[in-house]
């Protein structure tokens, strides 16, 4: 197998459309979510920078489905497999107050982005670099380390609460990507089944990856002011 994957081989045309298509619809379903959480915004001010962080991830939504279309896929039907899964991670972790929806944002959303960035390391270079342009989560970090350190400063008895919730967060996205990766032959092959760069991870490399994501996710749960 080559280095350098082309889109030419329908095997990794295949790939990249499911790690696109997935995606997509992880990148509008972000931007629906936030929508709606900055409608419980406590504030004026965090109303309107909730609603620009949707508007950020509505963006990145567009730019994975031209791309998706630049490459002769149907950004409709790239989605579609992953509608059932992302969605019962959601409700699964659905927040049931403000803080836990920012927590969300940043630490649940995050995750999932961790896992996307560790694929992308198998696919050409366009490829990859529009995957980790639509996972840049500078702006969304910010906004939730500012609001989540605010809240517990004015009620330090919510932090054992989030730092909860962060917790059940980080299993039920591993999980999540798990089980995604396991039912989609094109996210698979390009993991392990050899179809992208480098040939795909070995199963100590895999073990490596999921050992990153903790540890990614201990860092958020930190900047947070949380107990991992």
């Amino acid at each position: 197998m080559s280095d350098d994957p082309t889109l030419d081989d329908p095997a990794y045309h295949a790939a990249v459309v499911d790690l696109l298509g997935a995606l997509a619809y992880a990148e509008l379903s972000a931007f629906s979510r936030m929508a709606a959480d900055s409608e419980l915004a406590p504030t004026l001010a965090n109303k309107a920078e909730l609603g620009s962080v949707a508007v950020t991830e509505f963006h990145h939504h567009e730019a994975l489905v031209a791309e998706l279309a630049r490459i002769g896929a149907d950004p409709v039907a790239a989605m579609q497999p992953f509608i059932h899964a992302l969605d019962a991670f959601h409700e699964r972790t659905r927040p049931s107050f403000w803080l836990e929806g920012v927590v969300k944002a940043y630490i649940g959303d995050g995750i999932a982005a961790d896992f996307y960035r560790e694929i992308a390391r198998f696919v050409d270079d366009r490829t990859r670099d529009l995957v980790l342009s639509s996972l840049d989560d500078v702006t969304r970090a910010d906004f939730a380390v500012t609001v989540v350190r605010d809240g517990i400063q004015a009620d330090p008895r919510v932090a054992g609460r989030l730092a909860l919730f962060g917790r059940r967060l980080i299993g039920e996205a591993l999980t999540q990507g798990q089980q995604v990766a396991v039912e989609r032959d094109g996210l698979a092959s390009l993991l392990v089944g050899g179809v992208g760069r480098g040939g795909g991870a070995d199963l100590a490399e895999i073990g490596r990856m999921f050992a990153r994501m903790t540890d990614n996710h201990s860092n958020r749960m930190a900047r947070l002011g949380l107990t991992p």
